[in-house]
C-alpha cells in the first residue's frame, strides 16, 4: 500500500523537508510514504486567487489515481485522534488500495478536491502553516503505523 502526500507548495524550509524526509524513512515497505508537491498558483496584487486554486486543484486531481482513496485535510473535517488514524489505517490496509492525502494551500483545498475525497481529516480547529501540515501528518502515520505493530515509538 502506498500513502501519497499531495501537497500544494514546493519550496519548504530545511527543517520541514529533513522532518518529513525522516517519518517518511520510517515508515515499512508496506505503507510507504511519498509526497508529490503541487506547483502553488500565482497569488499577489492584481491576481485572481480563484484562478490560482482552480490550477492548484486540476494539478491535485490529476495527482490522484481513479482508485485512490481520497482523504481531504479540511480544518471542517472529522478530528481524529492518534488510535483512531491507526484505526483508519488499518482499513485502508485491508481495503487493499493507495491512499491520497490532500493538503490545499493557503485558501484551502480547491472545492473539486474537497467534493473527490472520500473523507474528510481535521488535524486541528487552529489554521496551521501549511509546510508544518507536511510534517505532523508525515509523524501521526509514522505513529499510527506503530500503534498498528505495538512498535515502541507510540507510548500512549
Amino acid at each position: 500500500m502506498k500513502i501519497r502526500l499531495i501537497a500544494v507548495g514546493t519550496k519548504m524550509p530545511s527543517w520541514v523537508t529533513e522532518g518529513y524526509k525522516e517519518f517518511a524513512r520510517r515508515m515499512p515497505s508496506e505503507m510507504t510514504l511519498e509526497l508529490c508537491e503541487i506547483q502553488p498558483g500565482q497569488r499577489g496584487k492584481g491576481r485572481d486567487v480563484a484562478r490560482a486554486m482552480q490550477k492548484e486543484g486540476d494539478a491535485m486531481l490529476a495527482a490522484i489515481a481513479s482508485s485512490d482513496y481520497v482523504v481531504a485535510l479540511e480544518v471542517k473535517g472529522k478530528a481524529w485522534t492518534t488510535e483512531q488514524l491507526s484505526t483508519q489505517m488499518e482499513g485502508w490496509r485491508m481495503n487493499g488500495c493507495d491512499v491520497a492525502l490532500l493538503v490545499g494551500g493557503p485558501e484551502g483545498l480547491d472545492r473539486r478536491c474537497v467534493e473527490r475525497a472520500d473523507i474528510k481529516w481535521s488535524l486541528s480547529p487552529l489554521t496551521l502553516p501549511h509546510p508544518m501540515v507536511r510534517l505532523l501528518v508525515s509523524e501521526q502515520l509514522y505513529r499510527g503505523w506503530s500503534i498498528m505493530t505495538n512498535h515502541p515509538y507510540h507510548r500512549a
